[in-house]
C-alpha cells in the first residue's frame, strides 16, 4: 500500500493498524512479511497478538540481557518515575546520573575517569569522534583529522557513524554525506597506515573482539593489545566501540578486558540498560577531558541530546548494575558460551563458525556472501515457523539470547537451528 492509508480502511487487528500508517527499519516495505504483532514479553519469551509464544534469540535486537519484563528492572523504573521522569541536562544534575556514573567508573577499564550521556549506540560513536577531533583542535594540532576504521566495521546510522563504518548496503546510498577515513585489514596495515600519516590520525576506532553487523567476526585478544600498542606508539587515540559486546555480551564485562587495555574513549549502549530505554555512554579519560577545559568557550564540546542523562533510563541502567554485582551473570554466560560451542560444532561442515561469549554464529557458504544473500530472510523466515526469532545477517546466522536462557531451552534453540540448517 503506498502513500496514505485507503480511504475507509478498517485496521481490525495490529498488523493491519501497523501496515496503514508505520514504517519499519531495515525493511523493504513492498515485500516484507507482516510484522509481529507482540502483546508482551516475559524472560526469554515473547506472546504475539494472536497467540504464540516465541523465543527471543537475538536478545531484541542484542539489548535485553537480563530478560524481559523483569521484576526488579520494572520496580526501578516504576520508583523512578514517581520521582523525576526528565529534566535538562544542561545546568542540572540528578542523582540517577551521577549514581550511573559512579558505577560506571568503578568497572570500566582502569583510567577511563569521564562519562557523557546520549541516547543510542549511534550517537555514541559520534560523540567519540567528535570528542576526538575537538581534542587535538584544542590541543592546537587541527591536522589531526583523519580515522582509522577497520574493513567490515559497522559503526552505526548517524552520518559520522557510517563514515566510520565499512562501504555496504547500509552506506552507499548516502556517501556523498560522508567523510573519508582509512580503513585497514590488519596490525601490520595499521601501522602501515599510521608511519605514513605522520600526524594526520586523530583515533583508531574498532569493535574490539567482535565486529557485530558486519559479520559477527571474532578477533584475538592479540589483536585488541596490538591496536592500543600502536596508538601509544604513534601517540594518537584509541576509541573503543563497545556498544554491542560491552556488559557481558563477549564474557568479560567489556570486551577490551579481554586484551586487559584501555582505551582512550570507550562507547557504549545496548545492553546498558538491559533493553529498557534508549541511552548511551561515551566515557573518557581524565587526559581527553582535560583537554576540553578552558576559559576560552570555543574549547567547549558542543554537544547534547534534549533527553541526555534520563533519569528512567538512568535508574533502569543501575538497576541492572546491581544484577551483576548480586547474581551469577557472567557466570551464566560462561555456561551459555560453552553450550554454544558444542551447539554450533556440528554446522562446520555448512560454513566458518564463530563463537564468543553469549554469542554463536556460523557464516554459511554463499555464492553472493554479505547482508543482501537471499537466503537470510528464508531462514528467519524458517526459524519463525518452529518458534525462534533469529534475524541473519544474510549468510550469516547467529544466536544471541538473553543472558539468563535456560539451558534447556537454549539446547532447544540449538535444535531448532540444526534443523534448518543442516
Amino acid at each position: 500500500m503506498g502513500g496514505n492509508a485507503a480511504e475507509g480502511f478498517d485496521p481490525v487487528n495490529l498488523v493491519d493498524r501497523d501496515r496503514a500508517v508505520l514504517w519499519h527499519p531495515y525493511t523493504q516495505m513492498l515485500t516484507a512479511p507482516p510484522p509481529l504483532p507482540i502483546a508482551r514479553a516475559e524472560g526469554i519469551w515473547l506472546y504475539t497478538e494472536d497467540g504464540r509464544r516465541i523465543l527471543d534469540g537475538i536478545s531484541s535486537w542484542w539489548v535485553n540481557i537480563h530478560g524481559h519484563s523483569h521484576p526488579k528492572l520494572n520496580a526501578a523504573l516504576a520508583a523512578q518515575a514517581r520521582e523525576l521522569e526528565q529534566v535538562v541536562f544542561a545546568g542540572c544534575t540528578h542523582r540517577p546520573a551521577v549514581e550511573l556514573a559512579e558505577r560506571l567508573i568503578e568497572i570500566l577499564p582502569k583510567g577511563l575517569a569521564r562519562v557523557f550521556y546520549s541516547d543510542n549506540g549511534s550517537t555514541a560513536v559520534e560523540v567519540a569522534l567528535k570528542l576526538a577531533l575537538q581534542y587535538w583542535r584544542n590541543l592546537g594540532q587541527p591536522n589531526r583529522k583523519t580515522f582509522l576504521t577497520l574493513h567490515n566495521a559497522y559503526h552505526g546510522d548517524t552520518v559520522g557513524a557510517m563514515s566510520a563504518s565499512e562501504d555496504s548496503v547500509f552506506t552507499r546510498a548516502f556517501s556523498t554525506m560522508m567523510f573519508p577515513v582509512e580503513r585497514v585489514h590488519d596490525l601490520d596495515d595499521m601501522e602501515q597506515r599510521l608511519r605514513d600519516a605522520g600526524d594526520s590520525i586523530a583515533a583508531v576506532l574498532i569493535e574490539p573482539m567482535l565486529q557485530g553487523a558486519g559479520g559477527m567476526i571474532v578477533w584475538p585478544a592479540e589483536f585488541v593489545a596490538g591496536v592500543r600498542r600502536l596508538c601509544d606508539q604513534y601517540k594518537t587515540l584509541m576509541i573503543a566501540d563497545e556498544v554491542l559486546t560491552g556488559f557481558g555480551r563477549t564474557g568479560k564485562m567489556f570486551a577490551c578486558e579481554h586484551a586487559q587495555i584501555t582505551p582512550d574513549i570507550i562507547c557504549l549502549s545496548k545492553g546498558l540498560t538491559a533493553g529498557y530505554l534508549p541511552l548511551s555512554v561515551t566515557a573518557t579519560t581524565a587526559e581527553v577531558f582535560d583537554a576540553f577545559l578552558s576559559y576560552d568557550r570555543n574549547k567547549t564540546f558542543f554537544h547534547g541530546h534534549s533527553y541526555t542523562a534520563n533519569p528512567l533510563a538512568c535508574a533502569v541502567a543501575i538497576a541492572s548494575l546491581d544484577f551483576f554485582r548480586e547474581e551469577p551473570v557472567l557466570a551464566n554466560v560462561a555456561r551459555l558460551e560453552q553450550q554454544l560451542r558444542a551447539g554450533f560444532e556440528p554446522l562446520r561442515a555448512l560454513g566458518d563458525v564463530r563463537v564468543i561469549g553469549g554469542i554463536g554464529a556460523v557464516e554459511l557458504i554463499s555464492d553472493k556472501p554479505g547482508y543482501l544473500d537471499g537466503i537470510g530472510p528464508r531462514l528467519a523466515a524458517a526459524f519463525l515457523e518452529r518458534g525462534l526469532l533469529l534475524r541473519p545477517l544474510g549468510n550469516v546466522v547467529y544466536f544471541m539470547p538473553p543472558y539468563c536462557i535456560a539451558e534447556s531451552d537454549a539446547a532447544w534453540a540449538l535444535e531448532q537451528i540444526a534443523s534448518v540448517l543442516l
